[in-house]
């Protein structure tokens, strides 16, 4: 990888890090179990090109396992977490 490609990539990761940052920052608590399922649904997505690169050899294989790892663990966390919200909204009988 050229030092171009590599300050260029670094200024995304940055660039969306703080618009991530910021719209998160901005959203009211009624919104956040909804918001939830959508990065569920993107990390979920995250898992798919993970075992896609787990398939290759050579470094991507060791990167795409802790991708798939972390991705997983992410799912897994944020179902329990909108399920435990939701559980708060169930009237009581």
């Amino acid at each position: 990888m050229s030092l171009e490609n590599f300050i260029f990539l670094l200024y995304i990761l940055v660039l969306a890090s703080y618009c991530g940052f910021e719209l998160i920052a901005k959203v009211p608590p009624t919104l956040h179990t909804p918001l939830m399922s959508g990065s569920n649904a993107i990390s979920g997505i995250t898992i798919v090109g993970a075992i896609l690169c787990v398939r290759e050899g050579d470094i991507s294989k060791y990167l795409g396992m802790v991708a798939l790892v972390m991705a997983t663990i992410n799912v897994v966390g944020g179902y329990a977490v909108t399920d435990r919200m939701l559980q708060m909204f169930k009237k009581k009988k």
